[in-house]
């Protein structure tokens, strides 16, 4: 008999509450849920958008799978091992093979060190034992960045640049999987569009899973073959992204594909 191969991430029945504030509490412990039981199973090679508006729970799940929260129930997975917070050392292994694309890389990239010294930081901290230059050099090609800019400060980039340095940061130490928050918040029309052309390519080149979070539906299209929607709490859509813009079923889905005037219906790849 075939074994059935592990999901690279899964979360199993997992809640996540909101601690409110002392005037509100009836009882000691009455806490706001944000989600209950929550269980979802992500393959190592898949791209995933995870949708849903402002409030929604997207970001309290994504610290959770980024092992800066504990859930307050259930259990996160990573290749069958479990994963919670703690120690630099203990995560280790989990940050080789998982790493985070932030929603705001102007804001994330200390504005004082040159790119040479962020995109080689995950390498050393990580225990990355070739060339390190040699492999920062290699990132910043893979993101379409030149090495004349090696030496230069990331206050001194603009927003498109910030954003490809903080992906060939989350590319130097060759994760399996990608997390990417928001990744073109802030940044215009045309540059959302390259950004998300280079995820697309990324992760297609170097065999990456991707886990898209986002409030926009049009960032996922195009780039995520499966579509996951959040609506208070609970994952009210889970389909393959041009079923769901095709024929969503759910009215907060189909609210937010109101918002987008045109959507392509295709994954690339």
């Amino acid at each position: 008999m075939n074994r059935v191969p592990e999901p690279f991430l899964h979360l199993h029945n997992v809640s996540c509450h909101l601690a409110l504030p002392r005037a509100f509490w009836r009882a000691a412990a009455e806490r706001n849920v944000l989600f209950s039981h929550l269980s979802l199973s992500i393959g190592h090679h898949e791209r995933v958008g995870l949708v849903g508006a402002s409030g929604c729970g997207k970001s309290s799940l994504l610290k959770i799978l980024l092992a800066m929260e504990a859930p307050d129930g259930g259990e996160v997975f990573c290749g069958g091992s479990p994963i919670r917070p703690g120690s630099a050392r203990s995560l280790r292994e989990y940050r080789r093979r998982v790493q985070y694309i932030p929603q705001d890389p102007a804001g994330s990239l200390p504005p004082e060190s040159t790119l040479s010294q962020i995109v080689a930081e995950p390498l050393k901290r990580l225990g990355y034992h070739g060339e390190i230059l040699t492999r920062v050099r290699e990132v910043l090609a893979q993101v379409g960045l030149n090495e004349t800019l090696l030496n230069r400060k990331a206050g001194a980039l603009s927003g498109g640049q910030a954003q490809r340095v903080a992906i060939a940061r989350a590319l130097a130490i060759s994760p399996e999987f990608l997390i990417a928050d928001e990744p073109v918040s802030g940044l215009d029309l045309p540059l959302r569009g390259q950004i998300k052309q280079l995820l697309h390519q990324v992760t297609q080149q170097n065999g990456m899973g991707l886990l898209m979070v986002t409030h926009d539906i049009s960032m996922v299209a195009g780039l995520c073959e499966r579509l996951l929607v959040m609506h208070d709490g609970q994952i009210v859509e889970d389909r393959a992204t041009q079923d769901i813009l095709r024929s969503p079923h759910h009215a907060h889905t189909r609210q937010l594909l109101q918002a987008v005037p045109h959507l392509p219906l295709t994954v690339n790849g």
